[in-house]
């Protein structure tokens, strides 16, 4: 019977909100109400008809009180909801969320990326370097530490000693009367050559190392590169580099970030080569940062990166094969400032881990340019201006060993193979334990 008198009670409850209540007349724009035909506050009065109604709606569900009625429908509000509410409910609650809004959004400046570094005090808890680069066209690996040559190794000191034992031309921190790889390096050669028609026989040798740089389609569409003769990957499969590669040799092939990565890998079985890296050059746009406007077609995501696939010829092995490469001294990541639009220069810092890598001497650049010519290394390709390439002449400096040869604290230093299992281990005794 209580309920359902309380039922009948909140159906002449909501019946008397239909229109204004008891003819009441209003004018809220004045400040004034009537109810019921007394003057009075009508909000007071739809705020006791609301109470009135929860206490009922409390009573005929059991709930007990009015207080625990939004416990159990499930729809209790935090506290600062309510009070967020009242607030906007008001003209002077709006302006003042305006201004707030005005002046947060004032102070939300992007200038650096102290925002998003771990261990600073922060207004944003997050390393969100996506939304960064969204807002300020600033790459998330401009943020990464450590990327010269003369800083990556300041906690390794003995990597660091043996870069410097066998560091290259580009290496700045080091004084190159010492440098293994300079004092072994032969004069730099360049031919100046249609590679369409030339017979890479006729350079009269075999090389352990060959780079090839090809004018990929891909960059006219990137770099928007048009000034010279772009190649298919077709024509670069028919290059016959296989008949120029040494029993044991390495290839290095720059592909693009497109479908070079499959191609490439089809360009090295043609040549009689087995993938086995990838390194990759992530590109940083400190000097300029922005967005770039040279998509490919239906692209979602911006190209920043480009891969360099290395092939290897023969059977090398790490453990037995340390007259020929020094394996793990340097990483496979390339982390340098993107090149101007219109340019088609790679990082330098590939010649220098080539040379750290392999101790051939005995080294190949195909497609160079006048930019790219290196002592220690053949250049190659119509790009170039000039020739001194003479076959007799290269193959001379070659006659006391093709290797660049190693010293013992080089040996000492470099990264080696973990011993096989039980070498350690005696007739009959327990393993010795060896670092």
């Amino acid at each position: 019977m209580d309920r359902e008198k309380c039922s009948l009670s909140l159906e002449r409850e909501e019946d008397g909100e239909e229109g204004a209540p008891n003819g009441d007349t209003r004018d809220i724009a004045n400040g004034s109400s009537h109810v019921g035909g007394f003057p009075g506050d009508w909000l007071a009065a739809r705020k006791e008809k609301s109470k009135k109604r929860k206490e009922l709606l409390a009573l005929q569900l059991g709930a007990g009180s009015a207080e625990n009625l939004g416990k159990l429908l499930g729809t209790e509000e935090p506290k600062s909801s309510h009070a967020k509410r009242r607030t906007i409910a008001t003209t002077s609650g709006l302006s003042r969320m305006k201004s707030e809004e005005k002046e947060s959004s004032d102070e939300m400046v992007y200038t650096d990326s102290s925002t998003f570094l771990k261990g600073t005090q922060s207004s944003n808890p997050h390393n969100d370097y996506c939304q960064h680069f969204v807002d300020t066209g600033q790459r998330p690996q401009n943020f990464i530490r450590d990327v010269a040559l003369a800083e990556r190794f300041e906690e390794y000191p003995k990597l660091k000693e043996l870069i410097r034992l066998k560091a290259s031309f580009d290496t700045t921190f080091i004084k190159l009367d010492d440098e293994l790889i300079s004092r072994t390096a032969s004069p730099p050669m360049y031919l100046r050559c249609d590679l369409h028609t030339m017979n890479l026989m006729d350079l009269g040798s075999e090389f352990d190392v060959i780079l090839v740089e090809p004018p990929l389609e891909e960059y006219q569409r990137t770099r928007g590169v048009t000034n010279m003769e772009f190649w298919t990957w077709e024509q670069i499969m028919n290059l016959d580099l296989g008949s120029v590669a040494a029993a044991r040799s390495f290839v290095f092939l720059w592909c693009g970030s497109s479908d070079g990565l499959d191609l490439g890998r089809q360009c090295l079985r043609e040549w009689g080569f087995r993938r086995c890296e990838d390194i990759c050059w992530i590109r940083t746009n400190l000097k300029n940062p922005g967005h770039s406007k040279n998509l490919e077609p239906k692209a979602v995501f911006q190209r920043t990166k480009e891969h360099c696939l290395m092939g290897i010829k023969g059977t090398v092995r790490r453990s037995t094969d340390g007259d020929f490469i020094h394996a793990n001294v340097d990483i496979d990541l390339i982390i340098t400032e993107e090149p101007e639009y219109h340019s088609l220069e790679k990082p330098t810092e590939i010649f220098s881990i080539i040379e750290r890598f392999c101790l051939g001497k005995r080294r190949l650049h195909v497609f160079g340019r006048d930019s790219t010519i290196r002592p220690g290394w053949l250049t190659i390709g119509p790009g170039l201006t000039n020739s001194n390439f003479n076959a007799s002449t290269y193959a001379s400096y070659f006659v006391n060993g093709t290797t660049t040869g190693c010293t013992d604290r080089i040996e000492a230093l470099r990264p080696k193979s973990p011993p096989p299992k039980g070498k350690g281990r005696g007739p009959r005794g327990p393993r010795t334990r060896t670092r």
